[in-house]
């Protein structure tokens, strides 16, 4: 029997495409039909790759072509799968910009106890020497350190009128712009609040307060990959976020699970790269010599690991426990060993946001375009 292509469109036309509500020649899911005596190639296009429609597609087909036109022929279906562009993930979360701030930097760690804060103001002031005006926004509600790191426990930041509106001026030290949660509470204040009530304190301390024009505004986050994270993220368009770790192997796998989370589908934020804090001990009167009492090279594996840059490694030393402890970041000490690391990381830091901003979709916020500031004070 020769069988004829209009009779093959015809039987087809009675199938429906799984998920479009429309039959396989209205849809143009059929392609191409060729005929040659009693065998027919059927062409099919597809949307979807799941296997088990592709299947159910090619059995329909060769059913309803054996009952409607010849119980007899042979029949072939070819098919090929044309998925459509991803939109853009709706879940995407994406935080309005502040006007006057450029860029936007979290600094997280997977777990708590690893310096995460130290790191932060250290990077605040080596920017802020480096002729950039930066912000710290500290977002550790129940365990806020910046005030003590920046020597400005007593301070309360006061308020001033912006357009009409009250707004509150962060406190500055060192020419870094604070807020903390530890300006509105007594030190031996514990912070007891749930989730919901911690996120309501922070959008303030985003939106309500007087920032002014920045080149950086560093967020040091909570310990973990909970609430106040998420808070922050829809919040605020973050620009890339750092991650601190020390080099052993629990506090790097917690550290690998605070990359996870940035990259993750739901918030895509871009890591500029590791810091691997405690690297290493010298001790003061043996400036060579380095002790790895935490293990050695571990953030550096871990950031070949995930494909992330590894910023820079900062020594275990007593003084940048002192200068925590008296309210002088350590990166302040001219000419010391960790004036000149923390120079380095900070210049890292700046290097990757200029590529993130180069290489990957804006945010909101506006970017720095150059590396003015890295070798030399900014103009």
């Amino acid at each position: 029997m020769k069988l004829e292509r209009k009779d093959i469109l015809a039987a087809l036309e009675t199938i429906t495409v799984a998920g479009e509500g429309k039959n396989m020649v209205e849809s143009g899911a059929v392609q191409n039909v060729i005929t040659f005596g009693d065998e027919v190639v059927v062409d099919l296009l597809l949307t979807t790759p799941a296997l088990h429609i592709k299947k159910r597609a090619e059995v329909d087909i060769i059913k309803t072509i054996h009952e409607k036109v010849y119980e007899k022929a042979k029949v072939k279906v070819n098919i090929k799968v044309e998925a459509p562009e991803k939109p853009e993930n709706p879940n995407l979360i994406k935080g309005k910009s502040i006007p006057g701030i450029s860029n936007i930097i979290a600094v997280a760690s997977g777990k708590g106890g690893v310096g995460k804060s130290t790191i932060t103001a250290n990077l605040a002031v080596t920017l802020s020497k480096m002729g950039f005006k930066v912000g710290v926004l500290d977002a550790d509600i129940y365990g806020p350190s910046m005030p003590i790191m920046f020597d400005v426990e007593q301070a309360k930041p006061t308020s001033v009128e912006v357009d009409g509106k009250s707004k509150m001026q962060p406190v500055t030290s060192y020419g870094v712009e604070i807020l903390s949660i530890g300006f509105f509470t007594k030190p031996d204040q514990a912070v007891i609040w749930r989730g919901p009530m911690a996120a309501k304190a922070l959008n303030q301390m985003i939106f309500d307060a007087n920032w002014g024009e920045l080149d950086f505004l560093l967020i040091d986050l909570p310990p973990g990959t909970g609430d106040i994270h998420l808070s922050i993220m829809q919040s605020l368009p973050i620009t890339g976020a750092v991650v601190v770790s020390t080099p052993q192997a629990v506090a790097l796998a917690d550290a690998k699970k605070g990359v996870s989370m940035f990259l993750s589908d739901a918030i895509q934020v871009p890591v500029l790269g590791i810091i691997e804090n405690m690297a290493y001990f010298t001790p003061e009167e043996l400036p060579d010599n380095k002790y790895y009492i935490f293990g050695k090279e571990g953030a550096k594996n871990l950031a070949i690991d995930l494909q992330v840059p590894l910023l820079g490694e900062v020594p275990l030393v007593q003084s940048i426990r002192e200068a925590g402890d008296y309210g002088r970041p350590a990166a302040l000490q001219t000419g010391s060993v960790l004036e000149t690391v923390f120079e380095e990381i900070t210049r890292n830091v700046v290097r990757e946001t200029v590529n993130r901003n180069e290489t990957l979709p804006p945010t909101e916020a506006i970017k720095i375009t150059t590396m003015a500031g890295c070798s030399a004070v900014k103009k």
